[in-house]
């Protein structure tokens, strides 16, 4: 009985240790919320997480609640790790498990922030001439601008699953 006990429980040890390797599945949703704790964008990638709209929303609400007067960068919430920032008014989430790395999080969290600002920029400008100066100044110096954004996404899949695989 021993003997067959054994060699179970050394299976959901490898199963629990294969479960903490990296992957390329860290981030288990991203969420961007109004200084009043509503949703203004958000992308559930693990569908088992928080199934209903209900569920999300108030499970948003509660990340809200426990960060938005803190001056912490990370929280946990309901057995999740969380990193968040806060621009004026707005709060950008990035959530991933209790046991993920904060600095991969933290990673993806900073590209999402500073991208969005990079293109808010553009935005900004009121003069046409100058909206079309940037994006074809953007595009003739960024080699990626003729690929599409599938393409960008799938590159950089790659090339953090080499990067963690290393």
């Amino acid at each position: 009985m021993t003997a067959q006990t054994c060699p179970r429980q050394h299976q959901r040890t490898t199963m629990e240790i294969a479960s903490l390797e990296p992957s390329l599945y860290t981030v288990k949703a991203v969420f961007i919320l109004d200084n009043d704790g509503n949703r203004l964008l958000s992308k559930y990638y693990d569908t088992e997480l928080y199934p209903s709209m209900k569920e999300q929303k108030n499970f948003e609400k509660n990340v809200f609640n426990k960060t938005h007067k803190a001056d912490n960068e990370i929280a946990f919430v309901e057995g999740m790790t969380i990193v968040y920032k806060c621009s004026i008014d707005l709060f950008f989430y990035v959530v991933g498990s209790a046991q993920e790395n904060e600095l991969m999080l933290m990673a993806v969290l900073n590209c999402l922030f500073e991208s969005l600002g990079q293109i808010l920029r553009v935005i900004l400008e009121s003069d046409p001439q100058q909206v079309i100066q940037k994006v074809n100044y953007r595009a003739d110096e960024n080699p990626l601008s003729e690929q599409s954004v599938a393409q960008i996404m799938q590159s950089a899949k790659e090339q953090i699953k080499w990067s963690i695989l290393k």
